[in-house]
């Protein structure tokens, strides 16, 4: 087996793909803000400003700096520098899976069903927590939020068919 460093293979993720990406999605982002804000009025009335003229302008800062981004990624293509090495990037998705996941299961199950999912997986698998203290904070932590947000700040947050069973 030969050994050299012109036989070595470089075992890292460059930063062109990852860069691009986020800026391309903070290109859309500031879009959707843009346009919002266009919607709602940019503007002053009579009383100040309207509701869109703050975050038009943030929108249009993200659009220029994220635009910016693009731009001299896609310049600067050919230079390869290093973002993380594939085992570094096997921990991001480690994390970011189940964290997507979790979003999906928001709209199907509702806030609090997919927490105490996501903490309990989390605390199982990543922290290797006991199945007591798992089961006490996977279920403390979504009823905490459940009384403040729910019962003290009267805001409704995404519930599912479970808590309609239980009637909340």
């Amino acid at each position: 087996m030969m050994s050299g460093s012109a036989e070595e293979k470089d075992d890292s993720v460059g930063v062109r793909w990852p860069e691009l990406g986020v800026a391309l999605l903070l290109v859309v982002l500031a879009g959707l803000v843009i346009k919002d804000s266009l919607r709602v009025g940019t503007g002053w009335a009579d009383d100040g400003p309207r509701a869109g003229y703050f975050p038009f302008y943030i929108g249009l800062a993200l659009l220029l700096s994220a635009g910016w981004v693009a731009l001299k990624q896609l310049l600067n293509w050919r230079a390869h520098e290093r973002f993380a090495e594939r085992a570094q990037m096997a921990s991001v998705w480690a994390i970011l899976w189940p964290m997507a996941i979790y979003v999906g299961l928001i709209f199907a199950v509702g806030i609090y069903v997919a927490s105490i999912l996501l903490i309990g997986y989390f605390m199982l698998r990543h922290g290797k927590h006991g199945v007591a203290l798992t089961a006490a904070v996977s279920l403390g932590v979504p009823l905490f939020f459940f009384l403040v947000f729910e019962r003290w700040f009267l805001v409704a947050l995404p519930k599912g068919p479970l808590e309609a069973w239980f009637g909340f």
